[in-house]
């Protein structure tokens, strides 16, 4: 390998007769994979620790709930009882609601990391010269990339931007059919 290979950083402040733009935008797309790895990497153990304590709330709200039933119904305390168990049954759905919104995130984190993945292979591609002038490479690329999506309007979206769309009329587009879709959460 030689020393051009293995140099690392930027010389676009100080280029010389060795100064590549591939070099420079590789140095970009790492930096940005490190960027999204490490905000996946926070934002993880973040949703963890709420994901673990929304669902042992959720488990205490079901005992405290199932002991207010047991209360003997007194006409001293049925008003009470009833409306505790009112308000637990409200918290119990507010925890459900919570437990779906961290489903998202994850989905976000998944999405991300494809994001990641599609530009270290991206990064890759371009700094090899064999690949970088080869289309066959390029196309694999692309169903590296495609393979990594998991619904429908990921794909959809996908080939649309490789048949020439805009990328905003594809987001657009991709946005819309979610919409379309509702708030369906995908458990994978």
């Amino acid at each position: 390998m030689s020393e051009h290979d293995t140099r690392r950083g930027t010389s676009a402040h100080t280029p010389d007769l060795d100064w590549s733009q591939v070099r420079e935008t590789v140095l970009m797309l790492e930096l940005a994979v490190g960027q999204i790895e490490a905000a996946m990497k926070e934002g993880h153990s973040s949703v963890e620790v709420l994901t673990d304590s929304f669902t042992s709330m959720a488990g205490y709200m079901r005992m405290i709930a199932g002991a207010l039933e047991q209360l003997p119904d007194t006409p001293a305390t049925q008003n009470l009882k009833d409306n505790l168990i009112g308000h637990a049954g409200e918290v119990s759905g507010r925890i459900q609601r919570s437990i779906i919104a961290f489903q998202f995130y994850d989905k976000l984190t998944q999405r991300l990391a494809h994001v990641s993945h599609s530009l270290e292979a991206l990064s890759g591609l371009v700094v090899d010269q064999r690949k970088l002038y080869n289309p066959f490479e390029w196309v694999a690329l692309q169903e590296k990339i495609r393979a990594k999506y998991s619904t429908r309007e990921e794909v959809d979206m996908f080939n649309a931007v490789m048949q020439g769309m805009p990328v905003k009329d594809a987001l657009e587009k991709y946005k819309a059919g979610l919409k379309d879709k509702g708030d369906d959460v995908e458990l994978f």
